[in-house]
């Protein structure tokens, strides 16, 4: 693990089961995927679909509760102007 436990590298995400998010379209082609570390921690992993070998961030369980709340909010959602 690197920059004190913030991204994964290849080799520090095994035993990770990866979700898509329910929001993605075309099944998950254009979005990220996130998993639960099995560390018992609570924090969750985020990496990009299309670069499932790439770098993974790492996300305490207050912080991507915060975030997950601002989705189901529609704090991130575009204004159509910029679509």
């Amino acid at each position: 693990m690197t920059h004190k436990g913030q991204v994964l590298g290849p080799n520090d995400r095994a035993g990770i089961a990866w979700r898509i998010s329910s929001y993605s379209p075309n099944g998950g082609g254009s979005c990220v995927e996130a998993g639960a570390l099995p560390d018992g921690t609570g924090r969750v992993a985020v990496r990009h679909s299309h670069h499932p070998d790439g770098l993974a961030l790492v996300f305490g369980r207050v912080p991507w509760a915060a975030f997950l709340g601002s989705v189901k909010n529609s704090e991130f959602d575009l204004d159509c102007a910029v679509c």
